[in-house]
């Protein structure tokens, strides 16, 4: 039970400063909608569905990568990073709390994204909403741990891309083929490797 309180204390950290900054999710759904309207006027008429959807996954990958960016910028600006990592509860659920915390920055943004997009090109079906689900899941599992490795080194900004982007590369495949059974394998995976490491990860870099 602490676990889970510590988990939740740390997720609703993080979702309250969200909402007095801000910063992030305005960021976050900007990006996207101007990816997806760039992306309607560049594609030709009659492209074919699976043109779109590359698309689509295009546009939310980059804008997770923008969100994740963020995910340990808190306390990095005020250099507290240490703080956090020594504070008393297992480290494990720091992850979790940040993984939580960057889960509903990703959802609120494919609230408006998803509906864009099926406006924009050609509607939308249950088994693309099911995928993004289980993609936002890995996205968030991944993406928190790899953020806690790019926090402590000077180029932040450029190392977090170098190591995300060929992990999510998996999770465009399995979105644009709509394999929910490989996303869902690919979130247990990583997921549970992710919690299992972070206890590590931020050792060598606090």
């Amino acid at each position: 039970m602490r676990y889970l309180e510590d988990t939740a204390a740390l997720a609703r950290k993080d979702l309250l400063l969200e909402l007095r900054a801000k910063e992030t999710l305005p960021s976050m759904l900007l990006f996207v909608i101007a990816a997806l309207t760039i992306f309607h006027f560049a594609l030709p008429r009659g492209t074919s569905d699976v043109a779109a959807r590359g698309l689509l996954w295009s546009a939310l990958v980059f804008t997770a990568l923008l969100g994740l960016t963020r995910a340990f910028v808190p306390e990095r600006e005020q250099g507290m990073f240490d703080a956090l990592v020594l504070a008393p509860c297992d480290r494990s659920a720091i992850w979790l709390g940040k993984a939580i915390a960057v889960l509903g920055f990703l959802v609120a943004a494919e609230v408006v994204a998803l509906p864009a997009f099926a406006v924009f090109f050609s509607g939308l079906d249950a088994r693309t909403v099911a995928a993004v689900a289980l993609a936002d899941v890995g996205i968030a599992a991944v993406g928190t741990l790899f953020g806690a490795m790019a926090v402590a080194g000077r180029a932040r900004e450029l190392l977090l891309p170098l190591l995300f982007l060929p992990m999510a590369i998996p999770i465009v495949v399995g979105g644009i083929g709509g394999y929910l059974w490989f996303l869902a394998l690919y979130d247990a995976i990583f997921a549970l490797l992710s919690w299992a490491m972070f206890e590590y990860v931020v050792a060598e870099t606090a």
